[in-house]
């Protein structure tokens, strides 16, 4: 049997059809992180639970996928990339099933743990077989076609999933996966299966997979319950932060000596892959702050469906998805640098325009600078995941993929949690500076409670004043967290600029 480096590109209908099944398989895996989200309270109300603890339907996939998305180049030495990535589409498939026929949170949480720990190596993976199937010189339109399903399905999910939920009920949110899953694992067994990477028997690294767990375990918790137990005045949210902050570094030390690590830290050695990931890190985690903030404010401030606050955040994949394989062709062609330029600068502008928002805003002028801020989408993903395999042997990319998406993920976990913290925090700010300008000196004040004109009482008065006291302070609020995005997004047009090129001359550059 020849090895998988000894077969020729892939070309004509069966590129394509495992270009669809890969695509697809991604796009099932990132949806599921979203499109839970507006179901939360029915699914609360059907299992008898509160709100609160629903939530743990979405933190307990992101913590099982944020634990094994590192591990996917140590698994795939050991069970070889295409026999992995079909077994985790399967079993995720399984897993969507079990979601759906739950009938306690308790059965949920183990089916979401178990399909977010078997999601965790599908994106990493689907990266690398597409680029062993497409020739050299369209690996950049291979990366645009897998970025277009990373930037759309988040897009679509909230959408989907109020829609399953208030036509069909929730548990169609998960049994959506079914066909999707089975049709994927099919196609990629049918026309891959002989094109995978050899497997290696490595031993287990049981001490780094510990660390890794408690690491990523407690510092997940403590994002997800900050905000709850008011950050770090609480000795629970110190405890683990400390926790993980020692098990980060305990983690590293032993990876980087390890002889058969499961993350391979030799990879921030390489100049382009550390820079590369980093500035998708950080670029990421700004704009998800963004994502999860924008739907909150417009249905809790606004008074925004959340159908239609998703709709309002909708336009941005539209130009993603129309410009994302024209930056793949073009990858060759133009230094990878001025098109990360380009998207952070495209990323500021619009937060900069986001950032002047106030309480009468229209809908179209709140999609109008999402339908701009897809042309940054589509020169950020592509071009800087480019930048960072660029050079790296096959057998690397898995492992690369894995560990950048891992800190993607991370990082898009704090952008969220600082984000609404951030929001939080501005909106207390701004409520008591507007509220002590509510005084009986104030002729505008005293007009509105006092001035008779309203058919409704005092305390009712105070109640309405009050209320569109802090729409305005939350309002203000989200454009100072805008305002600070454009700054972050700044910094990083020139980061981009200390990778060396060339990227497409087959060798790493460290």
């Amino acid at each position: 049997m020849k090895r998988a480096d000894q077969y020729p590109p892939m070309s004509g209908a069966p590129l394509a059809l495992a270009t669809l099944a890969l695509a697809l398989a991604t796009f099932m895996n990132v949806l599921d992180t979203t499109i839970a989200n507006v179901s939360i309270p029915a699914i609360a109300g059907s299992l008898s639970v509160s709100p609160h603890q629903g939530t743990w339907v979405i933190t307990s996939f992101a913590v099982a996928t944020a634990i094994v998305v590192p591990l996917t180049g140590w698994l795939a030495k050991r069970i070889g990339e295409v026999r992995l990535f079909v077994s985790c589409t399967i079993l995720f498939t399984a897993a969507s099933t079990l979601c759906g026929f739950a009938t306690s949170i308790e059965a949920l949480i183990a089916s979401r743990i178990l399909q977010g720990a078997v999601a965790g190596p599908m994106i990493p993976l689907s990266q690398s077989l597409l680029l062993r199937t497409y020739p050299p010189e369209k690996k950049g339109t291979a990366l645009a076609l897998w970025a277009m399903t990373t930037v759309i399905a988040p897009i679509v999910g909230p959408i989907m999933g109020g829609y399953l939920t208030d036509n069909f009920g929730w548990p169609w949110i998960f049994y959506i996966n079914i066909p999707v899953g089975v049709v994927s694992a099919y196609i990629t067994w049918s026309l891959l299966k002989d094109r995978g990477s050899a497997v290696i028997k490595t031993p287990v690294d049981v001490t780094g997979l510990f660390l890794l767990f408690v690491a990523v375990a407690s510092l997940q918790l403590t994002l997800d319950r900050g905000r709850e137990f008011d950050w770090f005045d609480s000795p629970f949210i110190v405890t683990l932060a400390i926790v993980s902050a020692v098990a980060v570094i305990f983690f590293f030390i032993w990876e980087w000596y390890e002889e058969n690590p499961v993350v391979d830290l030799s990879l921030l050695r390489i100049r382009n892959y550390t820079i590369g990931t980093f500035a998708l890190a950080i670029g990421y985690a700004t704009f998800f702050a963004g994502v999860v903030v924008f739907p909150i404010w417009l249905q809790t401030r606004m008074g925004y469906t959340a159908t239609w606050a998703g709709l309002a955040a909708a336009p941005i994949g539209i130009m993603s998805f129309l410009l994302m394989p024209l930056v793949g062709k073009n990858l060759h062609k133009v230094d990878l640098r001025i098109f990360g330029t380009i998207a952070f600068g495209m990323f500021a502008l619009v937060s900069v325009w986001m950032g002047s928002f106030n309480t009468d805003v229209t809908y179209f002028n709140l999609a109008a600078p999402r339908f701009v801020m897809g042309i940054a989408m589509a020169c950020f993903f592509v071009p800087l995941t480019t930048i960072s395999l660029a050079g790296l042997p096959p057998d690397r990319i898995a492992a690369a993929s894995g560990l950048t998406n891992f800190i993607r993920i991370t990082g898009g976990a704090f952008g969220a949690s600082l984000g609404v913290t951030v929001w939080d925090h501005r909106t207390a700010y701004h409520y008591a500076t507007l509220g002590e300008k509510i005084t009986a000196y104030n002729p505008g004040a005293t007009e509105f409670l006092y001035g008779g004109s309203s058919p409704l009482n005092q305390d009712q008065t105070l109640v309405a004043l009050s209320g569109m006291v802090e729409r305005q302070a939350s309002t203000l609020a989200i454009n100072d967290l805008f305002l600070l995005s454009a700054l972050l997004f700044s910094s990083m047009m020139f980061l981009v600029w200390f990778t060396k090129t060339p990227f497409f001359d087959g060798k790493a550059r460290s």
